[in-house]
Formats: structure tokens, sequence, C-alpha cells
């Protein structure tokens, strides 16, 4: 019973040997995502086109429920690019930005989001997001990144353009550029300039004043904190925001509230298309993230107990303020670097938000919106990779074009396009290839048991004999191949008295690919020549067995190859 509570509460295997060392760590850990997280939480919000305070509220409960939920010991949960622009353009088309029907609709997303992928998790549907593949992926978060830093430029030019493409974006902003706001241009260059120094400068420069590594750290994730006070601290002391500079203004001081989601028919069945799109993509950033930094340290990731962990956390931002959130590839980097033990460094940081909600948002009020923009934009161009098209075209170009137009899709019609379009082309480049699997006819190579391609080795054959290894499993998008093939081969060859299909690689036969082994065992048959199996793996046998095929089946099935090869290659001499 206890084992089973564990399975889905992951709290209760590494609560058990909690140390003061891994508190210590923890407690580091926290301090600096902490200093991180508060001006990239009120950035995000921004980017969604939601109030300042939503960032901070989105980044504290649902980073507790995690904690306890999730089996990453190193995943920051919170409000991510991606899934904020994705956020503002699912609830752009039901509400106006700034209105409570925005908000609504913003907390409404959250809750679907988690219920899907809570039940996602319920059921172990995991595995539905490997049919999103990495260079497709890649591709939608490139574009994303692009339509990221333009939005952005609106405010760090201090201007009213708006547009959910790269063409409405940047046509909107050329259109507006003469009302830019100077003021706001300095700062917001000044404050993107300094971020990107910060990246790289600022650490080599503190280890030269003798800090030691961990403070060089901690000094360098403060860097957007420093942007932050500085750039504030001028608004205020020289009245910019009289001149036009565009500020946060009032943010509530409080903890997150009791917030209901509008569950009405209308509403969610405007947002369950978005909402999907929003989890799957989340879990796929989210379950990288976590299953790449938990391979450095040899630990284990269950996908099905993280849909369950970022479905709670979703569902905990619904409740309380919050929007769409999963794990972070910046934040979840910096924690592990900060040396998190465990997933209570996430809950600690989740208590330095609280605190930071609750006594610093009165000091935010003169922050221009110019450097917030220019933490997203330093943020996000670092998703940017156009070198995954150089890389694709190398490798394969059906990769190539899949990424490229996810790339053109995402950047000319939208995210929500561009995203569809990734999974859809995702499951067709999985079917295109499956369904034309490599077929290779094989023979003995001389002195071994070994079988190899004709066509690349110097192998034994017997004229008589024919052996194709599938390196596929059979299935009703590649049966009708699988005749074809062998009807264009055999025809012709008068010698031919046995065909072979090795099955080694051949892991699942569905019923549409047995009627089509049926089909050639029976067509073969007119032409006098028998068909046999080889190296059928034990599931496979045993559905085969449960049929009438391997009663009707001309020839034998052979526990090996070589045993095939050896018998039918006697009959032949």
């Amino acid at each position: 019973m206890s084992r089973s509570l564990a399975r889905y509460l992951p709290i209760l295997d590494w609560g058990r040997t909690y140390n003061p060392g891994a508190l210590s760590n923890d407690l580091i850990a926290a301090l600096i995502v902490t200093i991180m997280l508060i001006p990239q939480s009120l950035a995000y919000a921004l980017l969604a086109g939601l109030p300042p305070e939503m960032g901070l509220y989105a980044s504290i409960a649902p980073i507790m429920l995690y904690a306890i939920f999730g089996t990453s010991r190193a995943l920051a949960v919170g409000p991510v690019a991606v899934v904020s622009l994705m956020t503002a353009a699912a609830i752009g088309n039901v509400a106006e930005a700034g209105t409570a029907g925005y908000i609504a609709a913003a907390i409404t997303l959250a809750a679907l989001s988690g219920g899907i992928l809570l039940l996602m998790g319920v059921f172990r549907l995991g595995f539905l997001a490997n049919f999103l593949s990495h260079p497709v992926i890649a591709g939608f978060i490139t574009a994303s990144g692009v339509l990221i830093a333009t939005s952005q430029l609106k405010h760090i030019l201090g201007v009213d353009a708006g547009g959910h493409t790269l063409i409405h974006l940047v046509e909107s902003l050329w259109h507006h550029l003469p009302d830019t706001n100077l003021m706001t241009l300095v700062l917001g260059v000044t404050a993107t300039a300094f971020l990107f120094w910060v990246r790289k400068g600022l650490k080599p420069l503190l280890l030269g004043f003798g800090l030691s590594k961990r403070m060089a750290d901690i000094g360098t994730k403060a860097g957007p904190v420093a942007a932050v006070v500085v750039t504030t601290a001028v608004v205020w002391l020289f009245g910019l925001d009289a001149q036009g500079v565009k500020i946060v203004g009032a943010v509530p001081q409080s903890l997150p509230p009791l917030t209901m989601p509008d569950l009405s028919v209308d509403l969610v069945k405007a947002l369950f298309i978005p909402a999907l799109l929003i989890s799957i993509i989340g879990f796929v950033e989210s379950i990288s993230v976590a299953q790449t930094l938990a391979a450095k340290k040899r630990q284990r990731i269950d996908p099905d107990q993280e849909l369950i962990g970022l479905g709670v956390a979703n569902i905990g931002a619904a409740f309380t303020g919050g929007y769409p959130v999963t794990g972070g590839f910046s934040r979840s980097v910096v924690n592990f670097d900060a040396g998190a033990e465990t997933p209570a460094a996430g809950a600690y940081t989740a208590v330095g938000l609280a605190i930071a909600a609750l006594a610093l948002t009165p000091l935010i009020f003169f922050l221009p919106k110019a450097t917030l923009a220019a933490t997203i934009i330093v943020a996000v161009l670092s998703l940017v990779d156009f070198g995954i098209l150089k890389r694709t075209w190398t490798y394969s170009k059906a990769d190539f074009l899949a990424v490229l137009a996810t790339i053109l899709l995402t950047l000319g019609l939208g995210v929500e396009v561009g995203v569809s379009a990734g999974v859809i082309i995702s499951i067709f480049l999985h079917l295109y290839t499956s369904s034309k699997p490599h077929v290779a006819e094989v023979g003995l190579v001389v002195g071994t048991q070994h079988f190899r391609n004709i066509k690349r080795h110097k192998v034994m054959t017997f004229p008589t004999l024919l052996t194709l290894r599938i390196d596929e499993s059979l299935y009703f998008a590649n049966a009708r191949y699988l005749e074809d093939y062998i009807y264009d081969r055999v025809i012709g060859d008068k010698p031919l008295t046995d065909v072979v299909i090795m099955c080694s690689a051949v892991n699942e036969v569905d019923m549409s690919a047995l009627e089509s082994l049926e089909a050639i065992n029976a067509r073969l048959k007119d032409m006098n020549i028998r068909l046999h199996l080889s190296e059928v793996k034990g599931p496979v046998m045993d559905r085969l067995q449960r049929s009438h095929f391997l009663d009707e089946l001309t020839g034998d099935v052979f526990l090996s190859q070589y045993d095939a090869h050896h018998q039918l290659g006697a009959q032949a001499t």
C-alpha cells in the first residue's frame, strides 16, 4: 500500500531520506532561483497580456504542488515563454486584453490544461508525446522565440503595436515607428544590452574581483534584478512616466487569491483545443528538461507521474489566480546548477516568491515595461536555433521539410496553427516512414551464421531461395507495400521456389498485416512458390497461432534464418 501511494506521491520517497545537507543545498538553490524568477515571472505575465502579479501567482502554488506530485528533483515549474505566448493567442480569441473576461479565460485555460494533463497521467498516456518529433518541436520553439522577441519590440519602442504573426507584427511595428518614445527606447536598449552582457561577461568579472564561484553564480543570476532596480529607480527619480514611459503601475500586495475557473460550455468549447495543444507542448518541453537533468545524476523520471504533477500544478494555478505553467528550461538548469537536491527547493522558492508578492510589489510601481520586455527578449533568443535547419538538411530531407514547414507556418499563421501543424507533421512523418519500411534481400556471410544485405556485402545466396528482412513492424499502413514489394520481386524469377520473410525486426503484426500475409501466401502458392517465416518473436507468434494463417502457410516457420538457409539451400542443391 505504501509503495502504491509513493507511486502517486513521490514526496514520500525522497522525503524519507531528507537531511540537513539536502536542506542547505535546497535553500541556496531556492535563493538563486527566486532572485531569477521575480523579474521573469512578471515579464512572462506581460507576454501573456495579463497583469504582472499573475506571473507571481502562477509561480507559487504550482511549484508547491509539483514538489509533492512530481518526480524530477530539479524541475522548476512556472510560467514559460512559449506557453505564455500560446496563452495570449488562445485567450485573445475569446476576450479583449485588459478585461476581467481575459483574466477569467486565462484561469479557465489553466484549469482545462491541468485537467487534460491529469487525465493523461491517470490513464498513462505519456507515450503520446512521442508522436511529436524533436526536430519539429525545435522548429516550433525557434519560430516561437522569434515571434516572442518581435512582439516585445513594441515595449522597447514604447508604441501600441500588435499582431499574432510575424508579418502582422512587423507591419504594425513599422506603422507605429514614428510614435517611438525616445526615453523608452533608451531604457529598453540599455537594459537589453546589459542583460546580454550579464550572461557572458559578469561572471568572469566577479571571479576576477576574487568572489567564489558560488557567489559569482548568484551575482550573475541577479543580473535581471539589477536591471529592474536601476531602471525603476531612474524612472522614479526623473519622473519618466510623465514623459510617456510605460510602467507596471500598482500591483496588489497580497498572496495568491482564491479564484474559480469559468467552466461555462461556450468558453470551454472555445478553449479546449488550445488547452490540449498547450498541454502537449508544455509536457514535451518539461519532460525533455526533466529527463536531461535527471540523467546527470542517474535519477529516474516517470513520464506518467510527470503528467499528474504538471496537471495538479496547473489546476493549482487555476485556483490561485494563475495561468498555464510547465517546467521551464532556464530556471530548471539554474536550479540544478545551484545544487538543488530535492523538489523541496521548489517549495522554498515558492515561499520566497510569496514573500516577494507580500512585501516587494510596491517597489515595482515605477518598473518600466521596457525592462520586462528586455528580460523576455534575452531569455527567448537563447531558444532560437536556426541551425536545426542545416542539421536536418544534412541528415534527413524529410525532417528538414517538416521543420521548415513548422517554422514558416508558426511565423506566418501564428502559434496555434504552428503547433497544430507540428503535431500533424510529426504523425505524418511517422506514418510515412513506417508505411515504406526498409526491406533488404539478404544472404549468408560465408563462414558465419550472419545474414546481411546482398547490396552491401559479399554473401552466399541460392537462385531458388529469396530471403527478405523486414525492418519494421507490420501494420495497416505498410501491409500493402510489403505485398507489392514481394510481387514485384518474384514475378519473372522462374528458378525461385521459396521465399523466406525474416522477422527479426518485426515486433507487431496487426489484422491488416495478417490479411496481407495470407494474400501473399495464396498468391505465391498459385506461382508454386512456398512462403516461410524465420526468427518470429514470441508475442508475434502467439498472435499468429490464434489465427488460421499458420495452418494455411505453404512453408515452415524456422527458429533461425540460418536454419532456413541451411535446409532450403540443401533442397536446392
